[in-house]
């Protein structure tokens, strides 16, 4: 069974139900680390060796987080820019995730209406997680299609929540 690594990146994950939900149910496996970066880095001064080792330790790595105005949480961000460095996970020497791979788990507040081009009518969530999907190309790791809960403020009360937790986790455990 693979090692994974869960970064959950929600500057309030005290409110949230989704990925509150889907944290706890990542906690509840013993082949899964669990980092709420907020927690950790309320500072925004991230421990670049601790990180790098963690991404080290572990075959697969998932990004966890709401998605804020189109983009991920800044911390996020700044892990990011911090963790994967020149000579670690790109660049001549930088070959520490290749064979890894990537998931993003994303909580959109909003339908998956307003994820869609109106003229065309082409979502465009793959085109928001670019990003990512580049940066994972550039390092080596293999990223995988994410897994995505719209309407994310209401999941509960409409019941949609339990399977999404229960397809995350069935993902967790088939690595």
């Amino acid at each position: 069974m693979k090692n994974i690594l869960v970064l959950l990146a929600h500057p309030t994950k005290d409110t949230s139900k989704v990925n509150a939900a889907l944290f706890q149910a990542a906690q509840s496996l013993s082949h899964v680390t669990t980092v709420d970066l907020y927690q950790e880095y309320l500072n925004f001064e991230i421990n670049i060796k601790k990180e790098q080792q963690r991404l080290m330790d572990h075959d697969a790595i998932i990004f966890m987080f709401p998605m804020h105005w189109y983009s991920t949480p800044a911390l996020l961000k700044q892990w990011q820019d911090a963790v994967l460095e020149y000579g670690f996970a790109f660049g001549a020497s930088g070959d520490k995730l290749h064979g890894k791979t990537l998931l993003c788990v994303v909580s959109a507040g909003s339908n998956e209406s307003v994820y869609q081009d109106k003229e065309t009518g082409w979502g465009i969530f793959r085109d928001l997680l670019m990003p990512i999907e580049k940066t994972a190309a550039k390092t080596g790791l293999a990223f995988q299609a994410p897994l995505v809960i719209f309407d994310s403020r209401t999941a509960l009360e409409e019941g949609r929540l339990p399977s999404h937790v229960a397809s995350f986790k069935e993902k967790l455990i088939g690595g």
